[in-house]
Protein backbone atom coordinates (compact mmCIF):
# COMPACT_ATOMS: atom_id res chain seq x y z
CA UNK A 1 0.00 0.00 0.00
CA UNK A 2 1.10 3.41 -1.18
CA UNK A 3 1.42 6.06 1.61
CA UNK A 4 -0.07 8.49 -0.96
CA UNK A 5 -3.39 5.52 -0.53
CA UNK A 6 -6.37 4.65 1.22
CA UNK A 7 -6.72 0.97 1.51
CA UNK A 8 -10.41 0.68 0.11
CA UNK A 9 -10.09 3.61 -2.88
CA UNK A 10 -10.37 0.46 -4.79
CA UNK A 11 -13.62 -0.73 -4.16
CA UNK A 12 -17.03 1.25 -4.86
CA UNK A 13 -19.74 0.92 -2.45
CA UNK A 14 -23.51 1.17 -3.12
CA UNK A 15 -25.22 2.47 -0.17
CA UNK A 16 -29.25 1.62 0.30
CA UNK A 17 -29.07 1.98 3.82
CA UNK A 18 -31.06 4.36 6.86
CA UNK A 19 -30.76 5.21 10.23
CA UNK A 20 -27.85 3.91 11.92
CA UNK A 21 -27.04 0.60 11.69
CA UNK A 22 -26.17 0.05 7.90
CA UNK A 23 -24.72 3.74 7.76
CA UNK A 24 -22.31 2.68 10.75
CA UNK A 25 -21.30 0.09 8.43
CA UNK A 26 -20.49 2.18 5.42
CA UNK A 27 -19.12 4.63 7.45
CA UNK A 28 -16.53 2.38 8.46
CA UNK A 29 -15.67 1.79 4.08
CA UNK A 30 -16.19 5.36 3.40
CA UNK A 31 -13.64 6.58 5.94
CA UNK A 32 -10.84 4.54 4.35
CA UNK A 33 -11.26 5.55 0.72
CA UNK A 34 -14.13 3.34 -0.67
CA UNK A 35 -16.29 5.26 -3.00
CA UNK A 36 -19.14 5.13 -1.35
CA UNK A 37 -22.56 6.14 -3.14
CA UNK A 38 -25.35 6.64 -0.70
CA UNK A 39 -28.74 6.30 -2.51
CA UNK A 40 -31.32 8.18 -1.02
CA UNK A 41 -35.30 8.42 -2.66
CA UNK A 42 -35.66 11.90 -4.48
CA UNK A 43 -37.34 14.35 -2.33
CA UNK A 44 -40.91 14.21 -3.72
CA UNK A 45 -40.86 10.20 -2.75
CA UNK A 46 -39.56 10.52 0.62
CA UNK A 47 -39.82 14.56 1.94
CA UNK A 48 -38.30 13.05 5.18
CA UNK A 49 -35.07 14.91 6.40
CA UNK A 50 -33.46 12.23 7.33
CA UNK A 51 -33.77 9.40 10.47
CA UNK A 52 -31.51 10.47 12.98
CA UNK A 53 -32.60 14.58 13.17
CA UNK A 54 -32.48 16.90 10.74
CA UNK A 55 -29.86 16.56 7.75
CA UNK A 56 -27.77 19.72 9.09
CA UNK A 57 -27.94 18.18 12.57
CA UNK A 58 -24.46 16.17 14.08
CA UNK A 59 -25.73 12.51 14.11
CA UNK A 60 -26.33 12.68 10.31
CA UNK A 61 -23.62 15.15 9.33
CA UNK A 62 -21.17 12.35 11.38
CA UNK A 63 -22.38 9.21 10.07
CA UNK A 64 -22.62 9.65 6.45
CA UNK A 65 -19.31 12.22 5.89
CA UNK A 66 -17.27 10.87 3.24
CA UNK A 67 -19.99 9.74 0.59
CA UNK A 68 -21.10 11.13 -2.64
CA UNK A 69 -24.98 10.84 -2.79
CA UNK A 70 -27.38 10.80 -5.41
CA UNK A 71 -31.16 9.98 -5.55
CA UNK A 72 -32.92 7.14 -7.59
CA UNK A 73 -36.82 6.04 -7.29
CA UNK A 74 -36.27 2.55 -6.24
CA UNK A 75 -40.16 2.21 -6.66
CA UNK A 76 -39.68 2.94 -10.49
CA UNK A 77 -38.90 0.74 -12.96
CA UNK A 78 -35.96 2.88 -14.39
CA UNK A 79 -34.39 3.33 -11.49
CA UNK A 80 -34.21 -0.22 -10.45
CA UNK A 81 -32.57 -0.66 -14.08
CA UNK A 82 -30.12 2.50 -12.98
CA UNK A 83 -29.09 0.47 -9.82
CA UNK A 84 -28.99 -2.69 -11.85
CA UNK A 85 -26.79 -0.91 -13.80
CA UNK A 86 -24.83 0.26 -11.22
CA UNK A 87 -24.23 -2.79 -9.77
CA UNK A 88 -22.35 -3.74 -12.92
CA UNK A 89 -18.97 -2.04 -11.73
CA UNK A 90 -19.71 -2.13 -8.11
CA UNK A 91 -18.10 -4.39 -5.25
CA UNK A 92 -20.26 -3.67 -2.54
CA UNK A 93 -24.20 -3.22 -1.64
CA UNK A 94 -25.24 -2.79 2.21
CA UNK A 95 -28.65 -2.39 3.16
CA UNK A 96 -30.64 -2.24 6.15
CA UNK A 97 -34.30 -3.20 4.82
CA UNK A 98 -36.56 -5.23 6.22
CA UNK A 99 -36.32 -8.75 5.08
CA UNK A 100 -38.91 -8.85 2.48
CA UNK A 101 -38.60 -5.58 1.33
CA UNK A 102 -35.58 -6.43 -0.83
CA UNK A 103 -37.13 -9.21 -2.80
CA UNK A 104 -40.44 -7.28 -3.57
CA UNK A 105 -38.06 -4.38 -5.11
CA UNK A 106 -36.38 -7.17 -6.97
CA UNK A 107 -33.01 -6.11 -5.39
CA UNK A 108 -32.21 -9.25 -3.30
CA UNK A 109 -29.07 -11.10 -3.53
CA UNK A 110 -29.77 -13.61 -6.03
CA UNK A 111 -30.62 -11.20 -8.43
CA UNK A 112 -27.81 -8.68 -7.90
CA UNK A 113 -25.33 -11.12 -8.19
CA UNK A 114 -26.50 -12.81 -11.12
CA UNK A 115 -25.77 -9.44 -12.54
CA UNK A 116 -22.09 -8.99 -10.86
CA UNK A 117 -21.17 -12.60 -9.73
CA UNK A 118 -18.41 -10.43 -7.96
CA UNK A 119 -20.68 -8.39 -5.99
CA UNK A 120 -20.47 -8.49 -2.23
CA UNK A 121 -23.95 -7.90 -0.64
CA UNK A 122 -24.16 -6.78 3.19
CA UNK A 123 -27.68 -7.09 5.02
CA UNK A 124 -28.59 -5.67 8.10
CA UNK A 125 -31.67 -6.34 10.03
CA UNK A 126 -33.69 -6.79 13.34
CA UNK A 127 -33.59 -10.20 14.03
CA UNK A 128 -32.03 -11.42 10.54
CA UNK A 129 -32.90 -12.57 6.64
CA UNK A 130 -35.18 -15.63 8.56
CA UNK A 131 -36.48 -17.16 11.09
CA UNK A 132 -39.63 -16.80 13.36
CA UNK A 133 -38.66 -13.09 14.05
CA UNK A 134 -37.92 -12.58 10.47
CA UNK A 135 -40.50 -10.01 9.49
CA UNK A 136 -40.61 -8.04 12.84
CA UNK A 137 -39.16 -4.43 12.91
CA UNK A 138 -35.70 -4.06 14.24
CA UNK A 139 -35.20 -1.37 16.76
CA UNK A 140 -31.84 -0.93 18.90
CA UNK A 141 -33.20 -0.43 22.30
CA UNK A 142 -35.83 -3.46 21.47
CA UNK A 143 -32.82 -5.84 20.87
CA UNK A 144 -30.59 -4.35 24.18
CA UNK A 145 -33.79 -5.44 25.93
CA UNK A 146 -34.42 -9.02 23.85
CA UNK A 147 -30.30 -9.33 23.88
CA UNK A 148 -30.13 -9.25 27.73
CA UNK A 149 -28.04 -6.28 27.75
CA UNK A 150 -30.40 -4.40 29.85
CA UNK A 151 -30.87 -6.71 32.83
CA UNK A 152 -27.42 -6.61 33.60
CA UNK A 153 -27.07 -2.76 33.16
CA UNK A 154 -28.05 -0.59 36.10
CA UNK A 155 -28.10 -0.86 39.67
CA UNK A 156 -29.12 -3.85 41.82
CA UNK A 157 -32.56 -4.07 42.05
CA UNK A 158 -33.29 -0.79 39.94
CA UNK A 159 -34.88 -2.78 36.77
CA UNK A 160 -33.88 -2.80 33.21
CA UNK A 161 -31.40 -0.30 31.82
CA UNK A 162 -31.05 0.65 28.31
CA UNK A 163 -26.93 1.63 27.35
CA UNK A 164 -26.44 5.46 26.65
CA UNK A 165 -25.61 4.70 22.98
CA UNK A 166 -27.36 2.53 20.21
CA UNK A 167 -24.84 -0.43 20.68
CA UNK A 168 -27.41 -2.98 18.97
CA UNK A 169 -26.85 -0.57 15.79
CA UNK A 170 -23.41 0.48 16.10
CA UNK A 171 -22.29 -3.48 17.19
CA UNK A 172 -24.23 -4.71 13.74
CA UNK A 173 -22.79 -1.78 11.48
CA UNK A 174 -19.22 -2.80 13.08
CA UNK A 175 -19.76 -6.28 12.82
CA UNK A 176 -21.07 -5.99 8.64
CA UNK A 177 -18.58 -4.01 7.79
CA UNK A 178 -15.57 -6.62 8.92
CA UNK A 179 -17.88 -9.32 7.62
CA UNK A 180 -17.59 -6.81 4.12
CA UNK A 181 -14.12 -6.63 4.21
CA UNK A 182 -13.34 -10.35 4.90
CA UNK A 183 -15.39 -11.71 2.00
CA UNK A 184 -13.84 -8.99 -0.43
CA UNK A 185 -10.36 -11.05 0.88
CA UNK A 186 -12.09 -14.18 0.39
CA UNK A 187 -12.76 -12.85 -3.27
CA UNK A 188 -8.87 -12.15 -4.09
CA UNK A 189 -9.01 -16.17 -3.70
CA UNK A 190 -12.27 -17.54 -5.05
CA UNK A 191 -13.31 -14.98 -7.36
CA UNK A 192 -16.99 -14.48 -6.18
CA UNK A 193 -18.81 -12.33 -4.24
CA UNK A 194 -20.99 -13.23 -1.46
CA UNK A 195 -23.87 -12.40 1.26
CA UNK A 196 -23.01 -10.99 4.15
CA UNK A 197 -25.30 -11.15 6.80
CA UNK A 198 -26.02 -9.84 10.65
CA UNK A 199 -28.72 -8.56 12.64
CA UNK A 200 -29.31 -6.32 15.90
CA UNK A 201 -30.00 -9.43 17.96
CA UNK A 202 -26.82 -11.15 16.70
CA UNK A 203 -24.55 -8.38 17.25
CA UNK A 204 -25.89 -7.56 20.88
CA UNK A 205 -25.37 -10.89 22.09
CA UNK A 206 -21.82 -10.70 20.41
CA UNK A 207 -21.19 -7.86 22.37
CA UNK A 208 -22.30 -9.48 25.85
CA UNK A 209 -19.08 -11.50 25.46
CA UNK A 210 -18.19 -12.62 28.68
CA UNK A 211 -21.87 -11.95 30.56
CA UNK A 212 -22.94 -14.34 28.06
CA UNK A 213 -20.55 -17.14 27.97
CA UNK A 214 -20.74 -17.29 31.59
CA UNK A 215 -24.29 -18.91 31.25
CA UNK A 216 -23.01 -21.08 28.54
CA UNK A 217 -20.35 -22.71 30.46
CA UNK A 218 -21.87 -22.60 34.16
CA UNK A 219 -25.53 -21.65 33.78
CA UNK A 220 -24.91 -18.62 35.47
CA UNK A 221 -27.23 -15.76 34.91
CA UNK A 222 -25.53 -11.85 35.61
CA UNK A 223 -27.54 -9.83 37.49
CA UNK A 224 -27.25 -5.51 37.51
CA UNK A 225 -24.13 -5.09 39.30
CA UNK A 226 -24.15 -1.41 38.99
CA UNK A 227 -20.55 0.60 38.77
CA UNK A 228 -19.08 -2.69 39.97
CA UNK A 229 -17.19 -5.21 37.83
CA UNK A 230 -19.44 -8.45 38.13
CA UNK A 231 -16.43 -10.94 38.99
CA UNK A 232 -13.65 -8.53 39.59
CA UNK A 233 -13.17 -6.71 42.43
CA UNK A 234 -12.62 -3.60 43.49
CA UNK A 235 -13.59 -1.92 39.98
CA UNK A 236 -15.98 0.42 40.51
CA UNK A 237 -17.05 4.30 40.83
CA UNK A 238 -15.52 5.85 44.02
CA UNK A 239 -16.18 9.41 45.64
CA UNK A 240 -13.75 12.31 45.63
CA UNK A 241 -13.94 15.59 47.37
CA UNK A 242 -14.72 16.83 44.04
CA UNK A 243 -16.68 14.02 42.40
CA UNK A 244 -16.02 10.48 41.59
CA UNK A 245 -13.48 8.41 39.35
CA UNK A 246 -13.13 4.87 37.93
CA UNK A 247 -10.84 2.47 39.80
CA UNK A 248 -9.52 -1.26 38.35
CA UNK A 249 -7.68 -2.84 41.20
CA UNK A 250 -8.53 -6.42 39.82
CA UNK A 251 -6.06 -9.16 40.88
CA UNK A 252 -3.69 -9.63 43.90
CA UNK A 253 -0.90 -7.21 42.69
CA UNK A 254 -3.53 -4.41 41.80
CA UNK A 255 -5.00 -4.91 45.25
CA UNK A 256 -2.29 -4.81 47.48
CA UNK A 257 -1.17 -1.61 46.04
CA UNK A 258 -4.07 0.48 46.26
CA UNK A 259 -3.38 -0.32 50.04
CA UNK A 260 -0.31 0.74 49.93
CA UNK A 261 -1.39 3.86 47.95
CA UNK A 262 -3.64 4.61 51.00
CA UNK A 263 -1.51 3.33 53.97
CA UNK A 264 -3.98 1.10 55.16
CA UNK A 265 -2.28 -1.79 56.63
CA UNK A 266 -5.59 -2.76 58.68
CA UNK A 267 -7.76 -3.08 54.75
CA UNK A 268 -4.97 -5.16 53.85
CA UNK A 269 -4.68 -7.68 56.34
CA UNK A 270 -8.16 -8.08 56.78
CA UNK A 271 -8.92 -11.82 56.02
CA UNK A 272 -12.55 -10.99 54.58
CA UNK A 273 -9.81 -9.39 51.60
CA UNK A 274 -8.29 -11.76 51.14
CA UNK A 275 -8.77 -13.69 47.72
CA UNK A 276 -10.31 -12.31 45.11
CA UNK A 277 -13.28 -14.15 45.59
CA UNK A 278 -13.54 -12.85 49.45
CA UNK A 279 -12.88 -9.35 47.97
CA UNK A 280 -16.07 -10.37 45.63
CA UNK A 281 -18.37 -11.56 48.25
CA UNK A 282 -17.61 -8.58 50.80
CA UNK A 283 -17.41 -5.75 47.93
CA UNK A 284 -19.88 -3.62 49.89
CA UNK A 285 -17.99 -3.31 52.74
CA UNK A 286 -14.40 -3.14 51.22
CA UNK A 287 -15.90 -0.49 48.54
CA UNK A 288 -17.07 1.56 51.82
CA UNK A 289 -13.61 1.57 53.35
CA UNK A 290 -12.17 2.80 50.33
CA UNK A 291 -14.58 5.46 49.98
CA UNK A 292 -13.56 6.70 53.14
CA UNK A 293 -10.25 7.20 51.78
CA UNK A 294 -10.83 8.42 48.33
CA UNK A 295 -13.43 11.02 49.25
CA UNK A 296 -10.67 12.88 51.05
CA UNK A 297 -8.76 13.95 47.63
CA UNK A 298 -9.71 15.28 44.73
CA UNK A 299 -10.27 13.32 41.51
CA UNK A 300 -7.48 14.53 39.84
CA UNK A 301 -4.64 14.10 43.00
CA UNK A 302 -6.30 10.63 43.40
CA UNK A 303 -5.78 9.60 39.57
CA UNK A 304 -2.50 10.26 39.56
CA UNK A 305 -1.52 8.95 42.84
CA UNK A 306 -3.16 5.18 41.86
CA UNK A 307 -1.38 5.74 37.86
CA UNK A 308 1.19 6.27 39.58
CA UNK A 309 1.56 3.12 41.40
CA UNK A 310 0.24 1.12 38.01
CA UNK A 311 -3.60 1.32 39.24
CA UNK A 312 -5.68 1.59 36.88
CA UNK A 313 -7.77 4.71 37.47
CA UNK A 314 -9.59 7.46 35.64
CA UNK A 315 -12.03 10.81 35.99
CA UNK A 316 -15.37 10.37 34.72
CA UNK A 317 -15.74 13.10 32.27
CA UNK A 318 -19.39 14.29 30.91
CA UNK A 319 -18.92 14.24 26.93
CA UNK A 320 -17.52 18.29 27.15
CA UNK A 321 -14.83 17.26 29.69
CA UNK A 322 -13.97 14.16 27.47
CA UNK A 323 -13.35 16.17 24.37
CA UNK A 324 -10.89 18.65 26.43
CA UNK A 325 -9.16 15.78 27.98
CA UNK A 326 -5.45 16.34 26.75
CA UNK A 327 -4.99 12.60 25.47
CA UNK A 328 -8.18 12.58 23.64
CA UNK A 329 -7.02 15.94 21.66
CA UNK A 330 -3.72 14.11 21.37
CA UNK A 331 -5.38 11.25 19.07
CA UNK A 332 -7.15 13.73 16.89
CA UNK A 333 -10.78 12.34 17.70
CA UNK A 334 -12.37 15.57 16.76
CA UNK A 335 -11.98 15.83 12.76
CA UNK A 336 -12.56 19.14 11.20
CA UNK A 337 -15.00 19.03 8.19
CA UNK A 338 -15.06 22.48 5.92
CA UNK A 339 -19.11 21.87 4.94
CA UNK A 340 -20.51 24.08 2.03
CA UNK A 341 -23.19 25.29 3.62
CA UNK A 342 -22.85 24.78 7.65
CA UNK A 343 -19.02 26.11 7.69
CA UNK A 344 -16.69 24.92 9.88
CA UNK A 345 -17.57 22.08 11.76
CA UNK A 346 -16.52 19.06 13.52
CA UNK A 347 -17.16 14.92 13.25
CA UNK A 348 -15.76 12.17 15.46
CA UNK A 349 -12.69 10.72 13.97
CA UNK A 350 -11.87 7.11 13.34
CA UNK A 351 -10.03 5.13 16.06
CA UNK A 352 -7.87 3.05 14.14
CA UNK A 353 -4.30 4.25 12.18
CA UNK A 354 -2.72 2.90 9.70
CA UNK A 355 1.29 3.49 9.09
CA UNK A 356 1.48 3.79 6.06
CA UNK A 357 -1.89 4.97 4.58
CA UNK A 358 -2.61 7.93 3.88
CA UNK A 359 -4.17 10.71 5.91
CA UNK A 360 -7.82 10.31 6.06
CA UNK A 361 -9.73 12.86 4.50
CA UNK A 362 -13.13 13.99 6.05
CA UNK A 363 -15.45 15.81 3.38
CA UNK A 364 -18.83 16.25 4.18
CA UNK A 365 -21.85 14.59 4.42
CA UNK A 366 -23.43 15.45 0.67
CA UNK A 367 -26.65 17.18 0.36
CA UNK A 368 -29.54 14.76 -1.17
CA UNK A 369 -28.57 14.22 -4.94
CA UNK A 370 -25.56 16.76 -4.45
CA UNK A 371 -23.68 13.70 -7.10
CA UNK A 372 -26.42 12.30 -8.43
CA UNK A 373 -25.31 13.99 -12.51
CA UNK A 374 -21.72 12.79 -11.56
CA UNK A 375 -22.33 9.14 -10.39
CA UNK A 376 -24.86 8.94 -13.90
CA UNK A 377 -22.55 10.65 -15.93
CA UNK A 378 -19.65 8.08 -14.83
CA UNK A 379 -21.91 5.17 -15.56
CA UNK A 380 -22.59 6.41 -18.94
CA UNK A 381 -25.75 7.92 -19.27
CA UNK A 382 -26.02 11.01 -21.51
CA UNK A 383 -27.17 14.47 -20.22
CA UNK A 384 -30.64 14.00 -21.97
CA UNK A 385 -30.81 10.35 -20.33
CA UNK A 386 -30.19 12.47 -17.25
CA UNK A 387 -33.03 15.50 -17.63
CA UNK A 388 -35.33 12.83 -18.83
CA UNK A 389 -34.92 11.31 -15.51
CA UNK A 390 -35.49 14.14 -13.55
CA UNK A 391 -38.27 14.85 -15.15
CA UNK A 392 -39.94 11.33 -14.44
CA UNK A 393 -39.05 11.75 -11.33
CA UNK A 394 -36.66 8.36 -11.32
CA UNK A 395 -33.99 10.73 -9.74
Amino acid sequence: MSNKTLPLQRFTVLDLTRVRSGPTCVRQLADWGANVIKIEAPAAVDKSAGMGGARSGPDFQNIHRNKRGMTLNLKSESGIAILKKLVETADVVVENFRPDVKGRLGIDYETLSAINPRLVYASISGFGQDGPYEKRPGFDQIAQGMGGLMSITGLPGQGPVRVGIPIADLASGMYAAMGVMVALLEREESGHGQWVQTSLLQAQIAMLDFQAARYLMAEEVPAQAGNNHPTSIPTGVFPTSDGHINIAASGDQMWVRVCEAFDDTELANNPDYATGELRSKNRDSLNERLASHTIKLSSKDCVEMLNKLGVPCGPINDIGQMWADPQVKHHGMAQAVKHPVLGDIEVVGQPVNLSRAAPMPYRPTPERGEHTNEVLGEAGYSEAEIEAFRADGTI
